[in-house]
């Protein structure tokens, strides 16, 4: 028998899962913690920031200790996310220092590597990331992409992955004589 009360009951409400802080990307980590809130239903800003400080590993919430010992009683899901953010972004060079200096293609496909470079420096004009992006791909690569005249550079990138898809590996000589030698000279 339902009880007048029984009427206005909350309706359930999906668990929250936060996925592990990320402190090299903290904005992209926030957006995935709003969308977990949305699917929740919850619109208090006051949960999300308990949420949130629950999350965080004690380097991070070290990082924001200020906010989170005295929280301000207006907006305090806002400032945390916004000085998160803030205090463990990069500075705008530091990005470009990784891509001029550090980042190597490795094992990724041209495109893929490509992505990943505009992402890193997001503020760089597309003529220096196609310069950086093309001295990092092998020299076949980079002969053939030179002799195109290829403007867009994820038409670029396709064609460099087919290149590489198709470039010839290194084979390795084999040091067993052919079988018919070793057999013939045993004959003797």
């Amino acid at each position: 028998m339902e009880t007048a009360d029984s009427s206005s009951a909350e309706v359930p409400r999906m668990a929250v899962r936060l996925p592990p802080f990320w402190p090299e990307r903290p904005a992209v980590w926030f957006a995935q913690a709003e969308a977990q809130f949305t699917l929740a239903g919850i619109n208090s800003k006051r949960i999300n920031f308990c949420h949130v400080i629950s999350q965080l590993d004690h380097r991070y919430a070290t990082e924001v200790k200020d906010i989170i010992t005295s929280p301000p009683e207006r907006g305090p899901y806002t400032l945390l996310r916004t000085e998160l953010v803030r205090r463990l972004s990069s500075s705008p060079e530091q990005p470009i220092r990784q891509l001029l200096t550090v980042e190597e293609i490795g094992d990724h496909k041209p495109s893929l590597f490509l992505t990943y470079l505009k992402i890193l420096a997001a503020y760089v004009s597309d003529n220096v990331v196609r310069s950086v992006w093309t001295s990092r791909l092998t020299r076949n690569v980079q002969s053939f992409l030179a002799g195109q005249n290829e403007s867009n550079l994820e038409a670029a990138a396709l064609c460099a992955d087919r290149i590489s898809e198709v470039e010839v590996q290194p084979a390795f000589a084999s040091v067993d004589e052919p079988r018919q030698r070793r057999t013939s000279a045993g004959d003797r």
